[in-house]
This record gives structure tokens, sequence and C-alpha cells, in this order.
């Protein structure tokens, strides 16, 4: 039987500080922003953002959302993952713009580099080189 799921069409992630979120994924990750809508009824901002043309998230704000569990890990999405070409670039853009990131690792199965950074409501992001 053929799969019927095409692609991932994008991740919904909810912030606590829409401006800061706003700086953080446009200007820190480097994504191109589609769409900005304001729902006056909700309170709340959606952001449409895409990575290399390819819209991949929305970034939700609505008043007073719950503190999302980080550590210790709990169920759900445990983190997002975005390929990168070199680490090293990554991780000098991250140090100018004063990002801190977790030691690089090393995937024991594919040998592959890899680190972590948090966005600013505690969202793990990793960085895994091609």
């Amino acid at each position: 039987m053929k799969n019927l799921l095409l692609k991932i069409h994008h991740i919904a992630v909810i912030c606590s500080d829409y401006t800061k979120s706003k700086q953080f994924y446009t200007e820190i990750l480097g994504l191109e922003i589609i769409r900005e809508i304001y729902c006056e009824e909700r309170g709340s901002h959606k952001l449409d953002l895409a990575l290399n043309g390819q819209y991949i998230i929305e970034l939700f704000s609505f008043p007073n959302p719950p503190k999302r569990l980080s550590r210790p890990e709990a169920t759900g999405l445990r983190h997002l993952a975005f390929e990168v070409e070199e680490l090293e670039a990554i991780l000098k853009k991250l140090e100018a713009d004063q990002v801190s990131y977790e030691p690089t690792r090393t995937d024991e199965f594919t040998g592959k580099r890899f680190t972590f950074i948090s966005d600013p409501d505690g969202l793990p992001i990793e960085f895994y080189e091609k």
C-alpha cells in the first residue's frame, strides 16, 4: 500500500514572547517571513516562516501560555533539527549572535557532528551536520 503522507507541511510552535521569538527565528535562525497575522479576538499572533522558500514553521503567540517542560524531558515534541552544511559555520554565527550552544557531539551511529541550542522558550533546536 502506498503511503498517503507526502511530507511534513509545517510545525506549529507556541511562544510566550512574540517579539523575542520572531527575532530569534528570523534573525538568529534566518527563517524567512511568509506572512504575519494578528487575531484581535484571541490576542494571538501567527507568523508563517520558510526555510529556503519552503514553508516549515507556524509561530503562534497566545496570552499566558503554560511553560514548556524541556528538562526533564516530557512527552511530546522533543526538538526541532536542522541539517547544516558545516557545523563550524553555524557555531561561528551563534557566537557572533551571542547564542550559547551545547558542546559538539558526534552521533555514534552516523559519525555526524551535532549541537543544540534553545529557542527563547526553551524548545531545543538541533543543528546536525550533513
